[in-house]
């Protein structure tokens, strides 16, 4: 397949040069093979000095370094580098990659001897709030962080539908994936919130893509992982924001009992407004962990409920309320909490501040970078599980093959589907309800031995080696493979789809060469 999609790449990129060939007005017609990108001028700042953070990532495990980072002034700067970039075609093998807040995993948003546009420079045209009429939203620069969109939206009352669990990430990243968190079974992903993007593609053009316009380069770029476009400016869905929070969590032993009463939570009709959970494994302290600070509303002798040597599963949920509706809310969450079957003894309720609770894990993180904790090696891994493999996945993997670690929180919890944007090149298991897995673990410099990064690779590696012999349907979120075939299986009927999208909107494989799927089309690249 690759080999034919290479002669068909080199087909079409033939047709190209030979019909600019002549047109000596066109704005790359002079440009040569030998062409360095140095002699790009355009009003923008391509530095070919200040480039080493563009080499790193949060995973911190993959450093490549690019030769020169873009920081855009306008979209026309990102679409400019990327057709000097396509119209010297098989000549070269540059590659371009968008680079957020720099929260990749696996070196996704780097380009190794290429172009990263560093899209947290770009912040035209800002934040813009558009509040009247029935569907409020608001426009904002790809590489506008969600905790600052936050502030903004919530000056006027406002508030969008869902977040990922951090919110210093760039909008332009999380859309490239999903963005999920525990409002997914509400309002589905970030990417269902969406109502307008703008995308430079990898020819260099700009172009404004919807439900409505040039639907299938919006549904394409939508968890495309950067493979189709860069995404510039993006219109998000706004709806009217609360202001406080009850938070939630309670300790259940039985994995059953556990799982029943989440799939309850996201199948009802009146519920909690958010829903995550995560398991404990050897850890004393269920209360507090570097990613999910919690005060109870009374103090709780932590270490009574001490999981050394158990298996411990914690419901985290929350309800969303206004100051006028104080009288009844608490009423309301007895109500919901009385059908739940979790410990009894061991229910935590904290009252919050709506932008506090969103923004929990950012004060983790302040103290974890005082203490020089933050920039270590994170080599998380990320499952999305069927139901009806969740059991069997369990079994093994939290009483088997994790059941000696406590590196780092263990997130589960399941999201409807029937919710969820229909067309996006995201990937899921088929099955209407699954559950996101999330093992965020850290690989401290003092570790050693089970703990340490190499103890936990290989502890990501016998998870991924049980789940392809298991074959019980289970798909990586934020996805990395080092092979077309792996890839393939990834993608199963939805890879021709992502095959014919790519041809469409870059041919030559210029954008996300970090993702490792398609090779830079050139005389040279290999997959």
């Amino acid at each position: 397949m690759f080999i034919a999609l290479k002669l068909v790449l080199v087909f079409l990129l033939s047709i190209t040069i030979n019909r600019h060939h002549h047109c000596s007005n066109h704005p790359f017609a002079t440009l040569t093979a030998e062409s360095p990108l140095k002699t790009v001028r355009f009003d923008g700042n391509l530095s070919f000095d200040n480039i080493e953070h563009a080499s790193r990532d949060f995973g911190n495990r993959y450093h490549l370094m690019p030769s020169a980072v873009l920081y855009p002034k306008s979209v026309s700067n990102i679409a400019y580098i990327i057709k000097h970039i396509f119209y010297l075609g098989l000549a070269s093998d540059i590659t371009v990659a968008a680079r957020g807040h720099g929260h990749s995993l696996e070196g996704q948003a780097q380009a190794f001897q290429g172009v990263v546009v560093d899209m947290e420079s770009y912040k035209a045209p800002g934040i813009r709030l558009h509040t009247g009429g029935d569907y409020p939203y608001v426009d904002v620069s790809a590489g506008e962080l969600w905790i600052n969109i936050l502030h903004e939206c919530l000056k006027q009352g406002l508030t969008p539908k869902s977040w990922t669990d951090y919110l210093h990430l760039t909008v332009g990243g999380t859309l490239s994936n999903a963005g999920i968190s525990g409002q997914a079974f509400q309002h589905g992903p970030q990417i269902n919130n969406v109502y307008q993007l703008q995308v430079v593609t990898g020819r260099g053009d700009v172009v404004t893509c919807s439900d409505e316009q040039n639907t299938d380069l919006f549904n394409a770029v939508l968890g495309g992982l950067g493979q189709f476009g860069i995404i510039t400016l993006a219109r998000i869905a706004l709806e009217p924001a609360p202001t406080k929070v009850k938070w939630i969590r309670a300790i259940y032993s039985d994995f059953s009992t556990f799982i029943n009463d989440q799939e309850r939570l996201i199948s009802s009709q009146n519920s909690f407004d958010y829903v995550e959970g995560f398991v404990v494994i050897n850890r004393a302290g269920l209360l507090n962990n570097w990613r999910l600070s919690f005060n109870p509303k009374d103090p709780i002798q932590a270490n009574q409920f001490s999981s050394e040597g158990r298996i411990l599963f914690c419901l985290e949920i929350a309800k969303y309320f206004n100051l006028e509706d104080v009288d009844h809310i608490d009423r309301e969450v007895d109500n919901l909490l009385s059908g739940l079957n979790y410990i009894r003894s061991t229910l935590f309720m904290s009252e919050v501040s709506y932008l506090d609770f969103l923004d929990r894990v950012h004060v983790s993180e302040m103290k974890l970078r005082e203490k020089g904790l933050w920039d270590v090696p994170h080599p998380w891994l990320n499952l999305l599980v069927p139901k009806s493999s969740i059991h069997e996945f369990a079994d093994e993997v939290f009483h088997n093959i994790v059941k000696d670690t406590s590196n780092g929180p263990v997130l589960i919890y399941p999201v409807n589907k029937s919710r969820w944007k229909n067309g996006t090149s995201l990937v899921t298991p088929d099955e209407d309800i699954f559950y996101l897995v999330a093992f965020l673990s850290s690989a401290m410099p003092s570790s050693e031995g089970k703990d340490g990064l190499e103890a936990i690779l290989t502890r990501n590696r016998r998870v991924l080696e049980f789940i392809q012999s298991s074959n019980i349907g289970i798909k990586q979120y934020l996805p990395h493979y080092s092979t077309a075939e792996e890839w393939k299986a990834h993608f199963e009927t939805k890879w021709e789809v992502f095959l014919r999208r790519k041809m469409a909107y870059d041919p030559l494989a210029i954008l996300a060469p970090g993702q490792r799927i398609f090779a830079r089309a050139n005389a040279f690249g290999q997959l």
